[in-house]
């Protein structure tokens, strides 16, 4: 019995020192990335700027912890921190005081005590420790306005108009509109993670055995929880400012979830089986018609008079490029799953690779434009 609690406390230990070492890697990625995105910009930096870097490694970093919740493989936490921590959204708010950044890099931290907090029967302590990122925005602004400081305009909120940056972020960042999207790449894993995340309610919707399980249902209670955050956290960024805070920052909540959701929608594309092809195959025709409808936008603006539109086309040539890599690699997904075949390695360069295209070119471009 001794010998057997001990093996088991080491290999415990083991478990603790990979997940710490796996931290050290993502921070000194995220690190690396982040110099990589703003070195060009440090010899004009002032005191405040250089928080912009701190704020996407942090963020990042935040995000990647709160994912371990869900996502079990580490590219896969990568990526969502990487989603969170240097996509548009986060990178665009640098045209705002680097005060508003650091609020968004540490939403994420606050979300862990609920996440890995309280279980069994303290499991409802989660409930109230959920709304601590809500209370901590409530408590910068308050603080802020104290002090005379407004890191971002109180009535910004978002618009209609802004929803085609979902998709579109480098145009979005062209115009000076609010950045509110995702990069190219990174939709085709949020399509498969919100297939997953949703699941469970399609089990307890139809019925049958799935409904009579209790830990589909315990499981369903938990998706509804962070349906909830979600919904909420959107609704409240496109309503008017109230108790002098900006609507705009609640969005950082949402793009959060769909960040995690993204990195385990990659944990599924690569562990994909035979069931799972028609998700696959879902996704491929998504991101086919989004190359489609990028590359005929790019022809409408290369045809504008004068070349007016030229910037723009090359914009939307490059995102059609993006969105065909990513349906060439689902389709490979596709009939790997359909002739079940796993092949891990392979399904992670063919997803790893438009990725990291995309992010070195994408969150390249938003930042020398938002500086």
């Amino acid at each position: 019995m001794i010998e057997r609690a001990d093996r088991t406390r080491r290999r415990g230990q083991a478990v603790v020192d990979m997940g710490a070492a796996r931290f050290v890697a993502a921070l000194l990625t995220y690190c690396a990335f982040a110099v990589y995105l703003y070195q060009p910009h440090f010899r004009s930096f002032d005191k405040w700027q250089y928080l912009l870097a701190v704020n996407a490694l942090l963020a990042s970093a935040g995000c990647y912890l709160l994912s371990r919740r869900w996502v079990a493989g580490f590219l896969e936490s990568l990526l969502a921190g990487a989603v969170y921590g240097f996509g548009p959204f986060t990178l665009g708010l640098a045209k705002f005081h680097p005060t508003a950044g650091l609020l968004v890099a540490a939403l994420p931290w606050l979300f862990c005590p609920a996440a890995f907090g309280p279980r069994g029967k303290w499991r409802l302590l989660r409930v109230p420790l959920a709304a601590l990122p809500f209370l901590a925005i409530f408590l910068f602004f308050k603080l802020s306005a104290r002090f005379g400081l407004y890191p971002i305009p109180i009535r910004l909120k978002l618009l209609p108009s802004d929803l085609v940056g979902l998709l579109a972020p480098l145009i979005a960042a062209k115009r000076k509109t609010t950045l509110i999207g995702f990069y190219h790449a990174p939709i085709a894993p949020l399509i498969m993670g919100i297939s997953i995340f949703l699941a469970p309610l399609k089990l307890l919707a139809t019925g049958g055995i799935g409904q009579r399980l209790k830990s589909t249902a315990a499981l369903t209670t938990r998706r509804f929880g962070i349906m909830a955050i979600f919904a909420g956290a959107t609704a409240l960024s496109f309503c008017d400012s109230y108790l002098q805070i900006s609507p705009l920052i609640f969005f950082a909540i949402s793009m959060l979830v769909c960040s995690i959701l993204a990195g385990a929608g990659m944990q599924g594309l690569v562990s994909a089986g035979p069931a799972d092809r028609k998700w696959i195959l879902f996704a491929a025709i998504v991101m086919g018609v989004l190359a489609i409808v990028s590359l005929l936008l790019a022809t409408k603006y290369f045809q504008t008079f004068l070349g007016l539109g030229n910037g723009y086309a090359v914009l939307f040539v490059h995102a059609g490029k993006m969105y065909v890599l990513c349906a060439i690699a689902l389709a490979i997904f596709f009939f790997t799953a359909r002739a079940k075949l796993r092949v891990m390695p392979i399904r992670l360069a063919l997803l790893c690779a438009p990725i990291a295209i995309d992010f070195f070119l994408s969150a390249r471009d938003i930042v020398d434009k938002t500086m």
